[in-house]
């Protein structure tokens, strides 16, 4: 063991030539795990070794790209030593036992892990050289990726058509279907008209349905209300179709009839302070047949005078209703305000805008000028921005978007996504947490927050079913390759990443022809071609002609 000879340079004085078979490191190669580079190294030191008054002092170095991390030093003390550190005892021997760790950077890709010895024997240094042992870091888990994960924009309720109704009243008197001038020229029936007559004149607008009701009130016999309800139909209809006429719209009328409105009598009791109304009521409740209503009602003579009185004049009627369609502005008339004088533009309009125009970033800044207020617009600034790769513009927008709607499931999933994109595992936890509902991919982004983390079982449970090159990635660090094979095939449009995905696959399977030919696919990528060069996942095929063809 290299412990043994080290510590037999204690005893001579001599340098040591140790190989770095001679103890243990794990794992090895090292890994990266969530953001972290860790390893466990252990040794022994045999019986009658150690100098009793020798001392050792160890400490893990990780050395890469001309720099160095230093882990912390252990320090070991023959047991007549007078320093402090771990006594090994000379005559039994002891274990050697040490962590490293440090914070993962893309530079320690390519990185090698040494102890670096100080021993001391009687106040003479033993100069010993650093000893390598641990070869490379597999950074796989660092492929997990937000910025493949697709923002939510927040949409425009821009519509070209909006529909608007506005309805009239024609009352009547008991029993009676005669049109009475007080009712034909009420303020209601006169802004009714004037509503037709612009719905036909103005080109923005159109008359969609114009409609006539006749109604009675629930008492009296069915026979003689159904006679009531068709008469005030037809004496309202034949009042609005002169009205057109005269106003000179050509205009369909429809025509309904409700013989006895007891959908009308029960919204209207509802509305009323009649005392006792909860007992008619519980009788509309209780009983379906009309005959039985009446007459169940007519017996709570206390509260039926009231009824009389207050309800039932007000269903004796004819319902004019005019539907209108308010037309929009098209898309040629959008575009063209938007390049000269968007803020005749709606909030609304200039969201939709962005669906016409190439340049969205242009489009979504200029609504967070003429509508701050609205999240919306900051949200979709972000989402354009984060698409963009500009994952510090995105997280301002976001930031703003979150302040205006801080419960909003949408704006929380994009910001985690450009937490997660930052590296900012604290804050994407934080918006996670109230992205519930959204119905962007939730499963992957929870995923990959799990794989960024280093907990890949809760990554796996969070993945599920999601098909992604990060559901596959969980699937390779979870040693699961059948399953990431799959996912990888079923991913509906692939990409560089799931060929240089399925190489890894192939690497780990030791299936040659996989590697080989999904490194060609995805050295397409310059940045993917790069790592291939030094990834240690193809540590074995480095040498080999084939694959230094593909990544040159």
């Amino acid at each position: 063991m290299f412990m043994s000879i080290i510590a037999m340079a204690l005893m001579t004085s001599c340098k040591a030539p140790v190989s770095p078979d001679q103890l243990s490191v794990n794992p090895n190669p090292l890994k990266v795990v969530g953001n972290k580079v860790n390893a466990e190294i252990t040794g022994t030191f045999p019986a009658k070794k150690f100098a009793k008054k020798g001392v050792l002092v160890v400490t893990p170095v990780l050395k890469f790209d001309g720099q160095e991390v230093l882990g912390e030093p252990i320090t070991y003390v023959g047991q007549k030593a007078k320093e402090n550190g771990i006594v090994v005892n000379y005559a039994e021997g002891g274990t050697y036992s040490q962590n490293f760790s440090a914070d993962y950077v893309p530079a320690m890709d390519n990185c090698e892990l040494y102890l670096r010895f100080n021993a001391t024997l009687r106040n003479k240094v033993i100069e010993i050289p650093d000893l390598k042992v641990a070869d490379g870091l597999i950074a796989t888990a660092k492929l997990a990726d937000a910025k493949s994960i697709k923002p939510r924009v927040a949409a425009d309720k821009f519509q070209r058509i909006i529909q608007e109704i506005q309805e009239a009243d024609i009352k009547f008197l008991i029993q009676r279907s005669d049109l009475r001038n007080s009712e034909t020229k009420s303020q209601a029936v006169k802004d009714l008209q004037a509503a037709i007559k612009e719905a036909n004149d103005n080109e923005k607008k159109a008359i969609n349905k114009l409609e006539v009701a006749g109604y009675a009130s629930p008492e009296g016999g069915m026979d003689l209300n159904t006679k009531l309800a068709n008469a005030r139909q037809t004496n309202a209809q034949k009042f609005l179709a002169n009205q057109l006429k005269k106003n000179k719209v050509k205009a369909e009328i429809a025509s309904d009839v409700t013989a006895e409105d007891w959908d009308g009598f029960q919204a209207a009791m509802e509305e009323s302070n009649i005392q006792d109304k909860e007992l008619v009521l519980n009788v509309l409740r209780m009983y379906n047949d009309p005959e039985e209503r009446e007459s169940q009602i007519k017996n709570l003579s206390a509260v039926y005078k009231n009824i009389a009185d207050e309800i039932l004049p007000a269903l004796r009627r004819s319902r004019l209703v005019l539907t209108t369609d308010l037309i929009g502005k098209s898309d040629e008339e959008i575009v063209a305000l938007f390049n000269n004088d968007p803020a005749q533009l709606s909030v609304e309009e200039i969201l939709y805008a962005a669906t016409l125009i190439e340049d969205k970033k242009a489009v979504y800044t200029k609504a967070t000028e003429l509508y701050p207020d609205d999240y919306r617009c900051w949200n979709n600034l972000g989402l354009v921005e984060f698409e963009a790769g500009n994952v510090a513009e995105a997280r301002r927008a976001y930031t703003k978007a979150l302040e205006l709607n801080a419960n909003d499931a949408d704006v929380n999933y994009n910001a985690a996504l450009a937490a997660l994109a930052d590296n900012d595992l604290e804050k994407a936890e934080l918006y996670l947490g109230k992205a519930a509902g959204t119905e962007g991919d939730l499963a992957n982004a929870q995923g990959t927050f799990y794989t960024m983390q280093g907990d890949y079982d809760k990554a796996k449970s969070a993945y599920g079913q999601s098909v992604s090159n990060n559901a596959a990635l969980q699937q390779i660090l979870n040693e699961d390759y059948a399953g990431a094979r799959k996912t990888l095939d079923a991913i509906a449009n692939p990409d560089a990443k799931t060929a240089y995905l399925k190489a890894v696959v192939g690497a780990r399977t030791n299936d040659v022809e996989a590697v080989y030919a999904n490194l060609k696919e995805a050295v397409k990528c310059n940045k993917l071609k790069e790592k291939a060069q030094k990834d240690i996942e193809f540590a074995k095929f480095a040498e080999d002609e084939t694959f230094l063809a593909i990544v040159k």
